[in-house]
């Protein structure tokens, strides 16, 4: 792979929420986005759900509504400091371990020094937001397999 092509494309923007069915309700009845995908990640305490509109397919953008387990999770901490709102841009890589690779190489701090389990079976890891200019970018890796919804 080229350096210069680290990126895919953005793969999904996170939004902290307090209330999960609440979020998906309101993304619904207002800006007509459906549910796609829901699971609860115990390891990151979260619930998550991803939405989409039109011909969705994996290909596309999507919003990952995320909403807390517990009061110790990032999303909770997240939403007591800022309130309900984008937490997170998410851009999609073709193989993770190589770009953390090339981001560590050019002075980036990823929050993880493995690959974590991401949303339906995808490969994660973060750019910390102080080196990438106050912005938390979470870099997934899609799984081999899609996963069912």
């Amino acid at each position: 792979m080229d350096n210069s092509d680290l990126f895919i494309c953005i793969d999904h923007v996170g939004l902290a929420v307090p209330d999960l069915d609440e979020a998906i309700k309101f993304h619904s009845e207002v800006f007509g986005w459906r549910e796609l995908h829901r699971e609860v990640n115990e390891e990151q305490g979260v619930a998550e759900a991803m939405i989409g509109t039109g011909e969705q397919g994996v290909e596309n953008a999507k919003i990952q509504l995320l909403a807390p387990l517990n009061e110790n999770s990032t999303i909770a901490k997240f939403l007591a400091k800022n309130g309900p709102g984008m937490q997170q841009l998410a851009y999609r890589v073709a193989d993770l371990d190589h770009v953390s690779e090339v981001l560590r190489e050019r002075g980036m701090r990823l929050l993880f020094p493995e690959a974590r389990r991401g949303t339906a079976g995808s490969r994660i890891n973060f750019v910390h937001p102080k080196d990438a200019r106050g912005v938390l970018l979470e870099l997934v890796e899609l799984p081999k397999e899609p996963a069912e919804h």
